[in-house]
């Protein structure tokens, strides 16, 4: 199974405005260059955030982005889900009038990951960097 590159820099990216001290922002091309990243190609990312309630956007020249909902209760789905969205990673093509065993078996393990996944949050992440690393991010923020 693989996730999109997306989801990858969304993640990324959800650890960077976490980390970000209350009330600061950062703008797209310093959350863009520290992934070594296109800015119109994050802002799709973001925009995608955005619209599923994460993040929000400030205007302006000291505007950037910030973490809309509390930081410890974003979970790694939460940012899947919002850039993949919620189909299943497995859909049996055989037609199965009384359901199919393979696919049921696909279905539990999907949700087992989908489970595990809800109960980790990037909250966590954070609070495992190392001083220089979040000393780097509030370098860049607003």
């Amino acid at each position: 199974m693989k996730y999109s590159k997306a989801t990858n820099y969304a993640l990324h990216t959800m650890v960077y405005l976490i980390a970000l001290p209350k009330g600061n922002t950062i703008g797209v091309h310093s959350l863009a260059e520290m992934q070594d990243l296109s800015p119109t190609y994050l802002s799709k990312i973001l925009t995608k955030l955005a619209k599923g309630g994460l993040i929000e956007s400030t205007p302006g020249v000291r505007g950037g982005y910030k973490v809309s909902k509390a930081k410890d209760s974003i979970s790694f789905l939460d940012v899947i889900k919002t850039v993949e969205g919620e189909s299943n990673l497995f859909n049996c093509s055989m037609d199965h009038h009384e359901g199919c065993m393979i696919e049921n078996v696909m279905i539990e393990a999907e949700q087992n990951m989908k489970d595990d996944l809800a109960a980790k949050f990037l909250i966590e992440i954070t609070n495992k960097m190392d001083e220089q690393s979040i000393n780097n991010i509030k370098g860049k923020a607003n």
